[in-house]
């Protein structure tokens, strides 16, 4: 891919070397809180923290945050982190794909909200519930942020065998898919019918999503490589050889060495490649329906 020089996203937040996350400010703890702190002995509580604070390297200022948050997800813990030449090459890639997103869908849809997107390490706490980098990249709905732990990156390409910076663009992009749904009313549509029908029926909805989010994974690298050229010569084919790589079929066989349909939530090998390409090949919105698709 020639990505190096062209815009990055402002919309990225870097939350690398902390773990937890930041929680709802709450304004309704303000009077309480300042009372107990000038209170006898809320001054020996702050002593007892910044001595705390000292010792372990914390800032103090994560804890009077975690109160303000309202509970312990306000909590966040900073590490004396420094990442790698290479994570730092692939935070600049990130920022620049999802800006390559950014100017792709703010020119297809009307009105486009931009998503934001969170880089961590280990673990991270989201609108969602908290998560670990074993999760993989993920969307949130609750807060609109799409959640990359870099280091996934390496797992394609190590445990996965699906290397290449195009494929990494595919993941990117996937999750972008998602926030499109979440904007376009879909994913609440699904996301209602849970305990309204069998997990079986559901599980059928969720695969839907999914190669949908392909779809417009799909849709996106039509319309980027029109305008920018970015793709270069096996880019599609490390975005197929990603999307093969993730089918619940491929990674149930890696995994248990048998295959169970009915509790597919991704959709098998061949149909994440199938919607891809179908994306990719027309870039036209209208035929990523895939809730009314007679095949899959």
């Amino acid at each position: 891919m020639k990505w190096e020089g062209r815009r990055k996203s402002q919309n990225v937040e870097d939350r690398r070397g902390q773990s937890g996350g930041g929680g709802g400010f709450n304004p309704l703890l303000i009077g309480p809180l300042l009372k107990i702190l000038f209170s006898k002995t809320g001054l020996i509580i702050v002593g007892i923290v910044i001595v705390f604070s000292v010792v372990t390297g914390t800032n103090p200022l994560n804890f009077i945050g975690g109160f303000l948050g309202g509970g312990s997800q306000g909590f966040t813990t900073e590490t004396n982190y420094t990442p790698t030449a290479e994570e730092d090459r692939l935070a600049e890639f990130s920022a620049t794909i999802l800006g390559d997103t950014e100017l792709v869908w703010n020119q297809l849809i009307e009105n486009y909200r931009e998503p934001i997107l969170v880089l961590f390490t280990g673990s991270v706490s989201s609108a969602c519930g908290n998560a670990s980098a074993a999760t993989g990249p993920f969307y949130c709905p609750g807060d609109e942020k799409l959640y990359i732990d870099l280091s996934f990156f390496e797992e394609m390409e190590r445990r996965l065998n699906a290397p290449g910076d195009f494929a990494q663009a595919y993941v990117i992009a996937h999750e972008v898919g998602h926030h499109i749904q979440k904007i376009m009313g879909i994913t609440d549509e699904v996301h209602n019918l849970r305990g309204q029908v069998s997990e079986k029926e559901y599980n059928q909805y969720s695969v839907k999503l999914e190669l949908q989010a392909d779809f417009l994974a799909g849709v996106w690298a039509h319309h980027s490589q029109k305008t920018s050229g970015m793709m270069e010569r096996g880019d599609l084919e490390e975005a197929l050889n990603a999307a093969n790589a993730i089918g619940d079929d491929r990674l149930q066989k890696q995994a248990t060495g048998r295959v169970v349909p009915d509790s597919f939530t991704h959709g098998t090998s061949a149909q994440r490649m199938r919607w891809f390409k179908k994306g990719f090949d027309t870039g036209d919105l209208r035929q990523g329906d895939t809730f009314s698709a007679e095949t899959l």
